[in-house]
């Protein structure tokens, strides 16, 4: 045997399973098993809306469609916070998740990924609170009140076609669409 080839028991060592009757052994498992599992990137995004049922979107600097405020969940954060938390980050608002509205599932899209989106309901409020906004310019141009004619021609076909297909007001139960339509059933 040579020097750079491991023993008989070596191998036994490192292939054995894990002791699955201790909390040591149960930990080794879900490392492994998180190294090895796929990994789905989350997104999460708020509703704001003034009383006029006009929605915020967000002029954003590294892409020509506006968006809804939100971003990334990092690891170990809640999507709840994380919107509450991008928003205050890039506008400058605190605001407080009233809600679900839907989860929707999205598929490979311009180079990224499939997705799931998380979309909050941020509430309502009074179409002079932009004017307090503080916008991060390195990520947001300038921030818009839109009725759903400016939804459909500014923003990407699945925000458009998402937003479309909710009644924003008046749901009691959360939407679970596959790229932004309604699944069958569901």
């Amino acid at each position: 045997m040579s020097p750079e080839e491991p023993s008989e028991d070596e191998v036994k060592e490192t292939t054995k399973r894990p002791d699955l009757g201790t909390e040591e052994g149960r930990r080794a498992f879900i490392r492994v098993l998180n190294a090895r599992m796929p990994k789905k990137r989350l997104i999460a995004q708020g509703v704001l809306r003034t009383t006029g049922e006009r929605v915020l979107l967000c002029e954003l600097v590294y892409k020509k469609d506006w968006d809804l405020p939100g971003g990334i969940v990092d690891p170990d954060e809640s999507p709840a916070d994380c919107v509450e938390r991008e928003v205050h980050e890039e506008l400058g608002l605190d605001v407080r998740v009233q809600g679900l509205l839907a989860v929707n599932w999205l598929p490979p899209y311009r180079g990224w990924d499939d997705a799931l989106l998380c979309l909050f309901d941020l509430g309502h409020v009074p179409e002079d609170t932009v004017e307090q906004a503080v916008l991060q310019r390195h990520e947001i141009k300038a921030v818009h009140w839109a009725d759903a004619a400016t939804i459909e021609k500014r923003t990407a076909g699945y925000t458009a076609q998402m937003l479309a297909g909710l009644a924003l007001d008046g749901r009691e139960d959360t939407a679970f669409l596959e790229n932004s339509v309604h699944r069958d059933g569901m």
